[in-house]
């Protein structure tokens, strides 16, 4: 059962991400459904080429009135090519969540990927 899972993944994001890829191909972004009822809990899957210099994957989710992120340690070559990160309890809105792959100098890869979050929102 997780060998075929396992497979079902790597085919989802084997188009993704190849060997050889140039510097803004080295990270994919997604997330299962564009539109997600508040408060949100939205499951995000990055793909990340290994690299020598991959030090740091950092996924972020943007709006206008609200904003969270999460930063993994990467382990260069040795690193997993998938990455789970989960953001619980999103307010209504309309975010983008963007993925980067950092050297210790660099931005190395960056995917965005858009989202909306439906509902009501708190009157200020």
């Amino acid at each position: 059962m997780r060998t075929t899972l396992l497979a079902v993944v790597l085919l989802l994001f084997g188009s993704f991400v190849t060997p050889g890829t140039r510097a803004k191909e080295i990270v994919a972004i997604k997330v299962r459904g564009y539109y997600f009822a508040a408060p949100a809990t939205i499951p995000i899957t990055i793909a990340v080429e290994p690299g020598v210099n991959n030090r740091a994957l950092i996924v972020e989710a943007d709006s206008d009135d609200y904003y969270r992120s999460s930063m993994i340690e990467l382990d260069g070559e040795r690193e997993k090519r998938l990455h789970t990160v989960e953001f619980k309890s999103l307010p209504a809105g309309d975010y983008l969540l963007r993925a980067q792959v950092r050297s210790k100098t660099d931005v190395l890869g960056t995917a965005v990927n858009e989202l909306v979050v439906t509902g009501m929102t708190q009157e200020r």
